[in-house]
């Protein structure tokens, strides 16, 4: 009996005083509940002891249980404040939260009784204590089987678990989709192209897969193995333009072959320095803020291409290198990444012949500059510069078997027009991309966002050419619209465009992205996303008529 009775003793009276005064530490609002110890602890890991009843700003000497509050702090070293340096004493709490005030000072309790310190816990204390141990018998209980049970089943999953140091999470999608126009879009000329292919428009069914394997072997590392299979295709030979392809589409039916399409290991070099290498499937979107909270995901965000971020986030080409984040979380922050590119058809930074590798190949020097005023305000300042060589297409030959093209070029990623993308017809080229992009929060559910952008370019080989690319987009986001959980989107833009230079064929017109979708939340795992797509003048030509896609996107995680 007296061991049990020893067993259970909590705290001193001088602590019943104190938690019955109206200690909020442990206190919810005057109706809340409290119904699992999960939450109980949630809430005292966010207190800090003190060691004086003068360090808590909101008490005073003549608060009425200023007296019981001291005693607590001075003579038992056992009470906790917020971090704000407040003891917030004029809150209510609930039975359940009393009875974890007192399952708090536990430790300290038995300490002072292990030490025999008999002039700090008197007998008259530990009286008091076993009256208050009766009256609260029950939710103590309640408290102690919840614990047991909770003890049973992490040992339970313990003892399951795929692994101690591996966690496995996924995503599949399902895309219900279908393009619609007069003509397939042709480039535009200075007389004027007018197409004279009728666009075919058939509704597509297809999807996604991807596992994720994530490692961490320090707590702050992590090394992502990613398996993907997919067989979205592109809708861009359907009609004729990059600017309807979807922002979750392969560039050609891989028929939902699984590969391994990511693989990469990032680490704290320091506390604000955080390095990550990819391997392969590299992206600078995933790895560097790109300013488009609400529409950056493949799976969540915006249904088209161009509508995810900015094209200059586009220059890694899912190749393998290298990028520093310093300070990331700071109100100033500074990324920089080297990439070997890996774009289709092009360089590799796995193959060992020459022109290829990790050096010698198509690749990619970034610098961004992140500045964060307040959290509702957020800019970033973007370089780029980037190097692709001159490619044969062995698959192109004349009639005496010469080779006589080369494989196009793709200076931004597949978004905008042919002629942004391949200026020079394949000849080794160089650019240098300029991005400014910006967020604001004026209201936590509104968000306004949007990005332009520059780029310069000119041949390495052959005669001098050089050509100028402008794009631009601006992003509105609603939070919770008409049901907590969705959100309305709406994007509006010019997508790459080669407005002029030396030696090559402009642009001559100028089209327009227009977006708008509704993710709609159906569960914690379960997001449906509806929305079409509208392009004026494809291709930037104006004698091209406009495109639709609608799409109905439906993402699974897990």
């Amino acid at each position: 009996m007296k061991k049990a009775f020893w067993n259970i003793l909590k705290v001193s009276p001088a602590v019943a005083l104190t938690l019955l005064a109206g200690n909020s530490a442990f206190a919810g609002e005057v109706n809340g509940k409290v119904t699992s110890v999960a939450e109980l602890s949630q809430e005292s890991n966010n207190l800090s002891q003190v060691t004086s009843v003068s360090k808590f700003s909101d008490v005073q000497p003549t608060d009425w249980a200023f007296q019981a509050l001291q005693s607590l702090v001075e003579r038992y070293g056992c009470a906790a404040g917020y971090p704000n340096g407040t003891f917030r004493g004029n809150r209510s709490l609930t039975r359940y939260e009393f009875a974890a005030g007192l399952n708090s000072c536990l430790d300290r309790v038995n300490e002072l009784i292990a030490t025999a310190t008999a002039e700090m816990v008197s007998k008259q204390d530990l009286a008091t204590l076993q009256r208050l141990q009766e009256e609260f018998s029950t939710e103590l209980a309640t408290l102690r089987g919840q614990v047991d049970a909770l003890e049973a089943r992490t040992g339970e999953l313990e003892a399951n678990q795929f692994s101690t140091t591996t966690k496995l999470s996924g995503e599949a999608i399902f895309s219900v989709s279908q393009a619609f126009g007069d003509k397939v879009a042709v480039q535009s000329t200075a007389a004027g192209n007018t197409p004279n292919q009728k666009l075919g428009n058939s509704s597509t069914l297809s999807d996604r897969v991807r596992l994720s394997l994530n490692s961490s072997f320090t707590g702050t590392d992590q090394l992502q193995t990613r398996l993907q299979g997919r067989n979205i295709v592109s809708n861009r030979n359907i009609t004729g333009t990059n600017m309807t392809r979807l922002g979750y589409d392969a560039s050609e039916d891989e028929k939902n072959a699984v590969t391994i399409d990511k693989l990469n290991y990032a680490f704290n070099l320091k506390d604000n320095i955080r390095v990550k290498i990819d391997a392969t499937g590299a992206e600078l979107n995933e790895n560097v803020n790109v300013f488009n909270p609400d529409f950056r995901s493949s799976g969540s965000g915006a249904l088209s291409r161009y509508g995810r971020f900015s094209p200059i986030y586009r220059q890694a080409g899912d190749g393998a290198g290298i990028t520093v984040n310093i300070n990331p979380n700071g109100k100033l922050g500074l990324s920089a990444a080297y990439m070997a590119q890996g774009l289709s058809d092009r360089t590799a930074a796995n193959n060992p012949a020459p022109g290829n590798g990790l050096f010698n190949g198509d690749n990619t020097i970034f610098g961004q500059l992140a500045f964060k005023p307040i959290p509702a305000i957020n800019i970033g300042l973007t370089y780029a510069h980037t190097y692709q060589k001159s490619i044969v297409d062995v698959n192109d030959v004349d009639n005496d078997g010469n080779r006589t093209e080369n494989v196009s070029s793709n200076l931004l990623g597949s978004t905008g027009s042919r002629r942004a993308n391949n200026p020079f017809s394949g000849v080794a080229a160089e650019a240098s991309n300029y991005g400014i992009q910006a967020t604001l929060q004026p209201t936590k559910n509104i968000t306004l966002g949007g990005w332009g952008g520059y780029t310069a370019a000119s041949t390495l080989t052959g005669p001098t050419k050089s050509g100028e690319i402008w794009y631009w987009a601006a992003t509105l986001g609603i939070k919770d619209f008409i049901k907590e959980g969705n959100t309305l989107g709406l994007i509006v833009g010019q997508s790459p465009k080669l407005t002029g230079g030396k030696d090559v064929t402009r642009d001559f017109n100028t089209s327009y992205h227009i977006e708008g979708l509704y993710k709609v939340k159906l569960s914690d795992n379960i997001l449906v996303t509806p929305g079409v797509i509208v392009i004026l003048n494809p291709e930037h030509n104006d004698k091209n008529s406009a495109e639709y896609v609608g799409t109905l996107r439906t993402t699974f995680t897990f």
